[in-house]
């Protein structure tokens, strides 16, 4: 372990301590599969990527606005409103997500069990309240936690927010998590230090290029993981 001691690590949730995007993703295959020819594919998925931010800067994320959206990419393929049999092959798809327990990423719960032992644990994880609460409470590691917090978004204000309801020192906490544009680099320009996991499956809509230095500009203290479990050599 380095000289890390006694640090506050703030963690991401979905695709930093259980699976969350690989699901959204294997819906998308079936729908996709559903709704468009091999050569068209590309250009449908574009789409629904598309309509996917427009929706996601309007209403937030989750699956019930990923259900919008799947219902709004049918709609704009077809030039109508989607009937209700489509509706209902759209709800056989979302099964995935809607009734599931968590995956734990791989090392997740034993890293945490020893990392809470040594410094303060916080979650902070945005999207709908309703069901980010649901899988906090479905992962049976919130215990491992001091508080947990759910936000409709993660930007520069978000981290500053909570540094100073908290009390924290940035130059002491850790923003840790998959995600370069709602988990680095913003974290970064709040002062923060940052733990890039980077896992395989992120949102593309979470994709943001980082700077020469890989932290935008930051501080240079970004830390690039290639697993959950490489946290314990640091920390």
């Amino acid at each position: 372990m380095s000289g890390y001691r006694d640090q506050v690590l703030v963690f991401d949730a979905d695709d930093t301590l259980w699976e969350n995007n690989v699901l959204f993703e294997r819906v998308i295959d079936g729908f996709l599969d559903w709704v468009s020819t091999p050569e068209d594919r590309i250009r449908v998925r574009a789409l629904l990527d598309g309509i996917e931010a427009e929706n996601a800067a309007l209403l937030g994320y989750g699956a019930e606005v990923f259900r919008r959206s799947l219902g709004d990419c049918l709609g704009r393929l077809h030039g109508r409103t989607p009937a209700a049999a489509e509706l209902e092959r759209i709800e056989d798809l979302l099964l995935p997500l809607t009734d599931r327990g968590v995956e734990l990423i791989e090392g997740v719960a034993e890293t945490l069990a020893v990392l809470a032992g040594r410094h303060r644990l916080l979650m902070l994880t945005k999207g709908d309240p309703v069901e980010q609460q649901r899988k906090v409470d479905a992962s049976r590691i919130a215990h491992h936690f001091g508080s947990v917090h759910i936000v409709p978004e993660k930007d520069v204000d978000t981290y500053r927010r909570l540094t100073a309801d908290l009390g924290l020192a940035v130059d002491r906490t850790w923003m840790i998590g998959n995600s370069p544009k709602s988990d680095i680099l913003p974290a970064g320009r709040a002062g923060l230090r940052t733990v890039f996991i980077p896992h395989e499956h992120t949102w593309v809509l979470e994709h943001e290029e980082f700077g020469a230095d890989g932290a935008d500009g930051a501080d240079g203290a970004t830390l690039q993981l290639r697993g959950f479990g490489e946290l314990l050599e640091h920390f």
